[in-house]
């Protein structure tokens, strides 16, 4: 495996950097600052911002391919310079599964309900986008308030985002729990920190920081895509693409 893909240096930029915000977060919510501001619209500004990232991700759930062509340049230009869209499968057995492929390679990153295969990743992060989505309608539009509870929210919620950037050595429902607690974990985290600092500089700064966490849930997540095609030994036209154009 190419060096660029096996330590990568952005991945252990985004990687490390997400948690050194996460133990900002634990920090912050330890040593709140103690003046505190006076600007109305703070939750309603902050709880919309955080509901569009809730709905961006749940269109992303829905649209996997789409999105991750977007995030994807290289992959992009590859397929841009393919005069075919055909793949060949594993076997008799359908190419794709869940949007993975049909490979025992991706046996862990999938689940099985009745007759469907689901990713389990985009599972969890579609219930916890909706009850994230929820708890920020009562909590930003004040029909809830945690209050002495917000240092704790910080903590689990810490421990929820932690977990889920480290989801990639779990399995089936497993990852689906914990991919579930990453997006409910920065949902705690956003409110508790807000309850804590009543700070609209420190809201947009958690708001950002979660829309990082997110961009470095992706790259784990791709690389760890990429790391699984390119050790497997089944041919396929995907593993052959994804050789290609870690080749270029």
């Amino acid at each position: 495996m190419p060096q660029s893909l096996l330590r990568s240096p952005l991945l252990m930029f985004m990687t490390s950097a997400s948690l050194f915000g996460l133990f900002l977060t634990t920090m912050l919510a330890l040593n709140p600052p103690t003046m505190r501001e006076n600007f109305p619209w703070r939750k309603p500004l902050i709880g919309s911002l955080f509901g569009t990232i809730c709905m961006l991700g749940i269109t992303a759930i829905f649209l996997p391919k789409q999105c991750s062509t977007m995030l994807n340049f290289a992959e992009r230009k590859r397929q841009k310079g393919s005069s075919t869209n055909k793949l060949t499968s594993h076997g008799n057995y359908p190419l794709l599964q869940g949007h993975h492929p049909n490979c025992t390679g991706f046996s862990a990153h999938v689940i099985r309900v009745n007759d469907e295969t689901l990713c389990a990743a985009c599972t969890g992060l579609l219930l916890g986008a909706l009850i994230a989505l929820a708890g920020a309608i009562l909590y930003f539009f004040d029909y809830w308030h945690i209050n002495q509870s917000s240092a704790l929210a910080v903590f689990i919620g810490a421990l929820g985002v932690g977990f889920g950037l480290l989801q990639l050595s779990f399995r089936g429902l497993v990852r689906l729990l914990l991919n579930t607690l990453f997006v409910l974990g920065a949902f705690l985290v956003l409110i508790g920190i807000d309850a804590l600092t009543q700070s609209l500089f420190v809201d947009l700064f958690l708001v950002v920081l979660i829309v990082f966490w997110l961009l470095t849930r992706i790259l784990l997540s791709q690389w760890d895509h990429w790391r699984i095609c390119y050790f497997c030994r089944a041919p396929c036209e995907i593993r052959e693409k994804k050789r290609s154009v870690s080749a270029a």
